[in-house]
């Protein structure tokens, strides 16, 4: 009842409103939506290039078929609102990402650029470019894909692009894979809420975050291209959230470079204090492995581990890192030139900081020191600092720096995600 109530109701304002968008710049003149019946009784929409462009393919995602495919055509086609997609199963694809692109530049309004809130949906070969909300937003929907998109915001970073690129959030069963993400002003790829996720096989570049797992829980970060971010990959787990407790996050093969953009999200935002020229974050998160990836000019650190450093009020929380394990990393260059509190405490030991930083914290709130359980496997020629911090809440002016590495213990295998739609 649900999905025929928002059909009815979006059809008669795009009637009302005149459509979703002017057209298309591509070549052809007219349009239709084509549909052909499958064996399974499940139709396939082909929407043509012309006129209307944009009202004809959102009322074909409201009136797709479960199991149905939207193929789009290449070209470059002016979209003014926001797309939706409340259909299970249905698969929107596009010619490729450099042919099919959803140009966003004159929305109205500050909504994503497409919102899917359905399950077992594909969303392969197109790009949504400078939505003025997310790009891409799927809530509630199991066993998404998001394979060969682009989502960007073209011209020089700036805190008035969209927050999240590749944005699924309260879902079971999330792959992204094959995608490009650029510009956006909190994450590129952000996955939140979320259990059992693949990462893989991306490039993030000229966003806050490259890659951002919030939250969530078994979910594996591999093969991917984090460059020219603030902040290349971050583990995150937050207070006063539906879904707490993040953990167990595998983070493998990726190559971690040059992320020393400016750090230009809106002020406020929970990634504005990330600083810029930081490779991976792991904060308050549990059982996160940090494996044989490669390292290479993040100006600040390349690994830090650190205590969520925000007043909170949820008595459930537990702001510090636990069970995490960094070993059989490849490193460059690092610590030459480090960023906000940490440039102040490089003075402290001569200036540049060491690849590898945790912040020390043990204890929160009047709590016994904590045994968080830091696992430093790598050669004694990468170099590590122990901030000693202490407890929380932080006083960076109590900081006693120490090279000593922490007595932790390896955390074992973190097993491989499998997802069935993955393969």
């Amino acid at each position: 009842m649900r999905k025929l109530l928002f059909a009815a109701a979006s059809v008669s304002v795009l009637a009302a409103c005149g459509g979703a968008g002017d057209g298309s710049e591509g070549n052809g003149s007219g349009g239709r939506a084509s549909v052909n019946g499958g064996a399974t009784g499940a139709s396939s929409v082909t929407i043509d290039v012309g006129d209307d462009f944009a009202l004809r393919l959102q009322t074909a995602l409201i009136q797709a078929s479960p199991g149905s495919t939207i193929t789009l055509p290449a070209g470059t086609f002016a979209m003014t609102d926001g797309l939706t997609l409340d259909v299970d199963g249905v698969t929107l694809r596009g010619a490729s990402q450099s042919e099919t692109i959803l140009d966003f530049k004159n929305q109205m309004g500050s909504g994503e650029g497409l919102l899917v809130t359905s399950d077992d949906v594909t969303l392969t070969n197109f790009t949504v470019r400078d939505s003025k909300g997310d790009g891409i937003k799927s809530k509630g929907a199991d066993r998404i894909t998001y394979s060969n998109v682009t989502v960007e915001w073209l011209g020089e970073p700036s805190e008035s692009n969209g927050a999240y690129g590749i944005y699924p959030v309260e879902s079971t069963d999330v792959l992204v894979e094959g995608a490009h993400v650029r510009g956006a002003s909190d994450a590129g790829i952000y996955v939140g809420q979320s259990n059992n996720i693949i990462v893989r096989d991306n490039l993030a570049e000229f966003n806050v975050a490259g890659i951002e797992i919030e939250n969530s829980t078994n979910a594996l970060v591999n093969g991917n291209v984090v460059r020219n971010n603030a902040g290349g990959i971050l583990v995150f787990d937050l207070p006063d959230l539906p879904v707490m407790g993040g953990n167990t996050t595998l983070i493998r093969n990726n190559l971690i470079q040059d992320n020393n953009t400016r750090n230009f999200a809106p002020p406020g935002n929970i990634v504005a204090s990330v600083p810029s020229g930081t490779g991976v974050i792991v904060m308050a998160n549990e059982k996160v492995m940090v494996r044989d990836n490669n390292f290479a000019n993040n100006q600040t650190a390349h690994v830090l581990i650190t205590a969520y450093s925000q007043a909170f009020s949820d008595a459930d929380y537990n702001p510090l890192p636990r069970n995490i394990e960094v070993r059989n990393n490849t490193y460059g260059e690092s610590g030459y030139n480090p960023q906000g509190d940490l440039g102040e405490l490089a003075s402290m030991i001569g200036g540049n900081l060491p690849p590898i930083i945790w912040d020390g914290v043990t204890s929160w709130g009047g709590n016994d020191e904590t045994d968080v359980n830091i696992f430093i496997n790598e050669p004694e020629s990468v170099g590590f600092v122990n901030l000693g911090l202490g407890s929380y809440p932080i006083d960076v002016s109590a900081a006693s720096p120490s090279m000593d590495r922490p007595d932790g213990e390896s955390i074992g295998n973190i097993p491989t995600v499998n997802l069935a739609h993955a393969e």
